[in-house]
């Protein structure tokens, strides 16, 4: 009986020790199963919140180790760029904040709400750490606040609601942010480290692209983009003022819309809507690049070739003026790339800016008055010394015209004659006036090969050492800032009053200042377009410089202050840029080649 029981005992030991085995390896399966099925969104997060928790760590520890602050903060910057395409694209405010330049932010939402917030974040703590004397308690300061803000993020950010189209969106957004903003030192004023700070982003976008792997039905075509971007971080080598972006752009990013698209394509990815940037796009610099609507009013409908052609016929109306004298052809002369060639416009206290990419803004007027292109032209309409009449005698006009109340009709169905709708025609064409048709944009797109040598090496210095395209950003460049194009820039540059490098004064003009009376917004002005300057002379808001030769050598100077203006919240950093005269020569062929022809109907 014993011996029955014993082996009893064994089998039954046996049984368990097999069955456990079998539980174990099952189990070990399952976590297998588990691991590869984890989501997208979450490997996203993991390896967010990995570099989120060292970038804060790096900031820490400088505050136990002021002797290797400088390299604790490079350290910690390095993690904040690798998270950069995830925190810009799903929190985009507090991306903003720490990342924003060292100067004043001012939110002015009316009369009553207006913030002034003084900056911090990685710029300012650039700017401060690398002083040449650093205020060590400044330092501390901005460190807490960066490393709080971190904190925040990593308690509160949401990946949850991620589809793929979320991601495509963001990491195409990280290499075009690359392209017009990062490698112009837009963001790293003071070390200008841009290009190896853009090698850490192209890194981080490989491992996030190895996450979604098993996503390419292609596998060739995932090879394709290791490959590519193998090579883009090689390419971002050298110094950062002999850096060549031209062929940056041409070679890699346009080759890397290229692939984005076929991704797109691959993965059967259906987009719900467009961004500022269209969702087909291969060109940085092509009338198909931008969502035109995106700057609109999204209630008055999309722009339509034949609401274009109808706001065209009023914009060469004079009968819509009260005197019959003036349309808005009258200070935006075609010939002249839509300005008049004068100094102060008729009517008016400023220079007449051009129309051509007048679209592609998010506010208008020099001081940002006007939030739409209908709005603006409210203003236009109610000036004595423009068109000095009002809203209602629009409406008139169209219909007693039995020729513009069918165009309204047809355009408009169902809608009554209404002030919004003439001036929702009126700028449809306005909107229309995006060529990206420039010798520079043919070039770029290799439509041809005819830039010369100065020409190239003119872009290079304008998104380089000039400095010029950290307020004017490629490819507008005008002062809407990239890649979200939410927000047109104002900037305080110390414009004289008159040509005058020794007695120099500032402009009696305080710009924004008059729309909400903020002290610190005196003598700010929204930042124009570079394109076609070759033909909008006279330039500044007064029109006192006649030559680009005279406008480069003020911001060669470094602007107001270089000139003896003193001003507290001057934006343009003073320091000389030190460009040769061959250099200037190069930037102004540059701009010339910018000039364009209007657009074809």
């Amino acid at each position: 009986m014993r011996i029955l029981n014993s082996i009893q005992y064994i089998v039954n030991k046996e049984v368990y020790v097999i069955i456990s085995l079998f539980v174990i390896i099952s189990s070990c399966s399952e976590t297998q199963k588990e691991i590869k099925e984890i989501p997208f969104n979450h490997k996203l997060q993991i390896q967010f919140t990995k570099d989120v928790n060292k970038a804060i760590a790096y900031l820490d520890s400088s505050k136990n180790d002021i002797k290797s602050l400088n390299k604790h903060f490079l350290a910690s910057r390095k993690y904040f760029k690798k998270i950069e395409p995830i925190l810009s694209a799903l929190d985009s405010e507090n991306y903003s904040f720490l990342n924003q330049p060292n100067i004043l932010k001012i939110v002015e939402e009316d009369y009553t709400d207006i913030k002034i917030k003084e900056p911090s974040g990685y710029q300012v703590l650039e700017e401060e750490i690398f002083a040449d004397e650093m205020d060590t308690e400044v330092v501390l300061k901005h460190i807490n606040l960066v490393s709080h803000r971190l904190q925040l993020i990593r308690k509160n950010i949401s990946f949850d609601h991620l589809n793929t189209y979320h991601f495509l969106w963001l990491f195409r957004k990280a290499f075009v942010r690359i392209a017009l903003t990062g490698i112009t030192g837009f963001d790293s004023p003071v070390l200008e480290n841009s290009l190896e700070e853009s090698k850490i982003v192209y890194k981080s976008l490989l491992g996030y692209l190895a996450i979604f792997k098993t996503e390419f039905k292609n596998p060739v075509l995932f090879k394709k983009w290791n490959q590519e971007i193998q090579l883009t971080i090689e390419d971002l080598s050298g110094d950062f003022n002999s850096f060549d972006r031209y062929h940056f752009i041409k070679n890699h990013t346009h080759h890397q819309l290229e692939l984005w698209n076929q991704t797109v394509k691959d993965w059967k990815v259906k987009f719900p809507f467009e961004l500022a940037i269209k969702n087909d796009v291969t060109s940085l610099f092509s009338s198909n690049t931008f969502n035109i609507d995106y700057f609109s009013d999204h209630n008055l409908g999309k722009t339509t070739p034949k609401k274009i052609a109808f706001g065209e016929k009023l914009f060469y109306d004079k009968n819509l003026s009260s005197n019959k004298t003036i349309s808005c052809s009258s200070c935006h002369l075609a010939e002249k790339a839509f300005t008049d060639g004068k100094k102060i416009a008729s009517g008016v206290t400023r220079n007449s800016p051009t129309l051509f990419y007048a679209a592609l803004q998010k506010a208008f007027f020099y001081d940002k008055r006007a939030g739409s292109l209908e709005g603006q032209i409210i203003a236009v309409v109610e000036n004595e010394n423009e068109f000095h009449t009002n809203l209602e005698a629009l409406e008139i006009a169209i219909k007693q015209d039995s020729g513009y109340f069918k165009d309204f009709s047809e355009l408009y169905p169902d809608k009554k004659v209404s002030d919004i709708y003439i001036r929702n025609a009126i700028a449809s064409y306005i909107r229309s006036l995006v060529p990206f048709n420039s010798k520079f944009d043919r070039n770029i797109n290799n439509l041809e090969n005819t830039l010369t040598q100065s020409e190239i090496n003119g872009y290079n210095l304008f998104n380089g050492k000039a400095k010029c395209a950290t307020c004017h950003f490629a490819p507008v460049f005008n002062g809407t800032v990239p890649p979200d194009y939410k927000e047109s820039e104002l900037e305080l540059i110390g414009v004289p009053e008159r040509n005058d490098t020794i007695n120099a004064t500032i402009s009696k003009d305080l710009g924004r200042y008059y729309v909400y009376k903020t002290q610190e917004r005196k003598h700010f002005f929204k930042t124009s377009t570079v394109r076609n300057s070759n033909k909008t002379a006279p330039y500044m808001h007064n029109g006192v410089y006649n030559t680009l030769e005279e406008v480069i050598d003020f911001y060669n100077r470094g602007g107001g202050s270089g000139i003896g203006i003193e001003l507290e919240n001057q934006t343009l950093p003073t320091d000389l840029l030190n460009l040769t005269k061959n250099e200037i020569n190069d930037i102004i062929a540059f701009i010339k080649a910018l000039d364009e022809n209007l657009p074809e109907y």
